[in-house]
């Protein structure tokens, strides 16, 4: 394309000109505007916007998606709800990972995107011990300090979307309407707090590598949303080379294979539509040591390709004795995209003393995992 060369991408009333003018140039696109009545420009109909030709994939994004980029009046899109994905972010490199995955799973499902980052008041991750001996002076320095955290936690919130922006605007990741939300407090509870109020399609989160994860068992916000958390939940460790669901092709699906897994079979489903999957039927044993009931086996195998005839299914089982060894034999088998976990909920005390198969795979895996309440 010609970087001098003048094309029209819009014809409007002055006022509609000069709006979509202001959207464009703030996003850097440069406009010009022709056909506009110098003595009287507010009555002027039938305004050329006019930018250079190399601009065109860029404008056009912007104006497709003005709601994304400017509160502008330019936009005529209405305040429909529509399904909303819930992004934790840290700011981090895997933060970034699982946006952009986050962003191509909205784009398939019409639904808009809330990153949440959530900061710990310094002052209480600071202390140990309380001080009795509290001054105004101390107190004062309290209050400078948790402005300063929340200052902080708004500017890395500010630089995040900028970066999304530009990504949408390159073409990167699809164009999705996002806001952002920025809480005070623990994480976990940030994340429930905000899922039971808006009822998330899902929750896409970046994890660390196993390594990292295992030394950091205790406290990891991950772990707790998987134990806590009543909405589906989709992990992407840092070390993965997925870049969009599309890619996951080869899934293993862990299941005691009763009713309440089968629906989460058609959470998975609904989950990842529109894609040929290879699944692997993975039969969790029981505590109670009883034999494989090869006849429930068989009877979800014939459910699952008789339901989901597009999809190509087989089985496996795990044993008490070697739950890990048989893991790694079932993944190693062919390269898994996911492993798909139904997850029922459990008491505090059950959560302690005895994690589910998500919370001791999400610290011994590098595999994205969707886990799906039930």
């Amino acid at each position: 394309m010609s970087a001098d060369r003048l094309i029209t991408v819009a014809i409007h009333t002055y006022d509609r000109a000069i709006a979509l003018k202001k959207l464009l140039e703030h996003e850097g696109v440069s406009v010009t505007l022709q056909n506009v009545n110098l003595s009287q420009p507010i009555i002027s109909s039938g305004v050329r916007v006019r930018i250079q030709e190399n601009d065109l994939p860029m404008a056009l994004r912007i104006i497709e998606n003005p709601e994304i980029f400017a509160s502008s009046d330019f936009s005529d899109t209405d305040n429909k709800e529509t399904p909303v994905i819930l992004v934790p972010v840290d700011f981090s490199a895997y933060s970034t990972k699982a946006s952009e995955i986050a962003f191509k799973l909205a784009y398939r499902h019409k639904a808009s995107i809330t990153l949440l980052h959530t900061y710990t008041d310094p002052v209480y991750s600071s202390r140990i011990q309380l001080n009795d001996a509290l001054t105004f002076d101390g107190e004062r320095e309290d209050i400078v300090s948790r402005i300063a955290a929340e200052k902080e936690a708004h500017r890395q919130m500010e630089q995040f979307s900028s970066i999304l922006l530009e990504k949408i605007k390159s073409g990167t990741i699809p164009a999705v309407k996002f806001t952002s939300k920025i809480t005070e407090g623990l994480p976990e509870d940030s994340i429930n707090q905000f899922s039971k109020a808006n009822h998330p399609l899902i929750i896409v989160m970046g994890t660390r590598g196993a390594d990292t994860k295992e030394r950091e068992l205790v406290g990891s916000v991950t772990a707790e949303v998987l134990d806590t958390c009543r909405y589906p939940v989709f992990t992407v460790p840092e070390s993965v080379t997925l870049t969009d669901c599309n890619e996951l092709k080869n899934i293993v699906f862990l299941s005691n294979f009763d009713q309440e897994d089968i629906l989460a079979l058609d959470a998975l489903f609904h989950l990842l539509p529109a894609m040929r999957l290879n699944i692997t039927l993975v039969k969790i044993p029981s505590k109670k040591r009883m034999p494989t009931d090869n006849e429930s086996l068989n009877a979800l195998g014939t459910y699952c390709r008789t339901h989901y005839p597009d999809h190509h299914f087989s089985i496996d089982t795990l044993s008490m004795t070697s739950i890990d060894d048989d893991f790694m034999r079932i993944t190693s088998k062919s390269e898994v995209h996911l492993i798909s976990v139904p997850n029922k909920k459990k008491s505090i005390l059950a959560r302690l003393f005895n994690p589910g198969i998500a919370h001791r795979l999400l610290f011994h895996s590098d595999i994205p995992m969707m886990v799906i309440p039930v």
